[in-house]
Parts: C-alpha cells; structure tokens; sequence
C-alpha cells in the first residue's frame, strides 16, 4: 500500500459484556471497511444486566493513548462516548485542541438506563464548556438532551425546539435521538445543521438494544473517514442502526438484546 487509510479513534469506556462502548465503536469501524483505534477513557465491569463496577485511569495515562494514535495515525474522525468526570473531560478537551482532528462526533453519555445521572455538576458543565464547541456533531437522546438543557423534552413539538436550543450550545450539527419519546408510530431522530432540518423515520422495534448510542456515533465517525458529508453520514448511520436492531441476539441472562454490528453481511455487500 502507498497510502495510510484514514482511521477513526473512539475515546470511551470499555464494556466488558461487548455489547456498548469501545468494543462496539471497533465492531462498528470494522463494518465500514475503517481501520479503529481506541484510547479507554473508562473500564466497566458490566454485562447484559447491568454495570458492576467502574474504573477510571489516570488522565496522564489516556492523554499517552491519544497522543500515541495521533502520532502514528492518519485520524479521520474522532467518536467520543462515556467520559466519566471534569477532569477526564479537561483531558480529553487538551488533546483536541493539540490533534485538531477533522471531525468529531460528540455522543454525551450522561443518563443510565435506569434513569440515573451520570455525571456531577462540575463534569457536565466542563462538557457543555469545553466539548460541545469542538464537536462536529452532538448525538443526545432525550434524557440527555434534557441534562444539557435543563428542562423536559416531552413530545416531538419540544424535540423540534430543543434542536434549536443544542445548537445554540454551539456544535456544528445536532441529531437528536427520539427513541425515548412516547408513542407507538415511526420513531423519528431529527437532525440540524443551522441550514438544513431533516428526520430519519424508521419503524419502533419493539426490544430494548443495548450500546445503540455507542454505535450511531460510531457509524456517524466511520461514515466522515469514508469521505461522506456530515448530513450524509447521519442519514446513513441511523439506516445501519436500525438495521443492526432488526439483526440484535441476546448473548446474555439479561433482556438486553445486543446489536449485531455486522448485519449487512447477512444481507447486502459492505459499503464501498
């Protein structure tokens, strides 16, 4: 080979049970041909029942795995998921602003499954402070859209106008998730660029996947490192997640249904 293909990195938490994470952004980065590299921000125990413990490794330690990949790698977009505190948040925020990837798709885990909030106070305005400019595109569900904006989002008429108030928070695009709104039709995530408002419509499948989050942004990265618009990745990404929902299997003792990240091989070729 004559040239290094562009990679994309994840800095996230690491899922011990393969269904979340870093281990399905690097399933997610396979399925579209890119090469995946990873710097673990956090180590989860964690299976399809839930979380058992968490590890943070020093800050000193993830900033050596990101300057590691951008010294090596031709980065193409950067995926960044669960950052567990202010500091890791600082860290993370430092390396951007030093590396000045092209991209980066910003997915702000901040809420549990079970409602819990993640982050203090003093994370979630460091992320608000120092992430969300830098992010090419802000992925939220509704909790989590909810947590940046401090107000309930509670029906597809507040979705629409928290768009406007996410942007204002200054990312370059934001695709607000729906799953979480109430209703039994077509499951709508919404997008916008300040230009362009646009909705990816897909039927409400009726299982509860685990690491959806995780995979969207991923795809989204992996669709940037293939040379496709910010608008053109988004749509792709949501047909892949769907998808990879349709395909999900339970590995586990738990309800949680894992999505198969390689879905369109049982079906259609890999993307070009």
């Amino acid at each position: 080979m004559t040239t290094r293909p562009l990679c994309a990195l994840t800095i996230a938490g690491s899922d011990s049970g393969g269904g979340a994470g870093i281990q399905a952004d690097l399933k997610t980065f396979a399925a579209h041909g890119v090469h995946g590299l990873s710097a673990l921000a956090a180590l989860t125990a964690q299976h399809t029942r839930g979380v058992t413990a968490v590890h943070v490794p020093p800050v000193d330690f993830l900033r050596a795995q990101i300057d590691a990949c951008f010294d090596d790698f031709r980065i193409g977009a950067v995926k960044l998921g669960m950052l567990a505190n202010a500091e890791v948040i600082h860290a993370v925020a430092d390396a951007l602003e030093t590396h000045k990837p092209p991209f980066v798709v910003l997915d702000p885990v901040m809420v549990a499954t079970s409602g819990a909030k993640l982050l203090a106070d003093e994370a979630l305005e460091a992320l608000r402070a120092r992430l969300l400019p830098l992010a090419t595109v802000l992925t939220p569900n509704i909790p989590e859209a909810e947590l940046l904006l401090g107000h309930a989002i509670a029906d597809d008429e507040a979705a629409e106008a928290a768009l406007v108030e996410l942007l204002a928070l200054d990312p370059r695009a934001v695709l607000l998730k729906g799953g979480h709104l109430p209703g039994t039709g077509a499951m709508v995530d919404r997008y916008d660029d300040g230009e362009a408002l646009l909705e990816f419509e897909h039927p409400r499948l009726d299982l509860e996947g685990h690491g959806t989050g995780c995979t969207l942004a991923s795809a989204i990265a992996a669709n940037l490192c293939r040379g496709l618009t910010v608008r053109e990745a988004c749509a792709s990404a949501t047909d892949y997640v769907h998808g990879a929902l349709k395909h999900a299997y339970r590995p586990g003792k738990g309800s949680s249904a894992v999505l198969d990240h390689f879905w369109r091989k049982h079906v259609e070729p890999p993307p070009a």
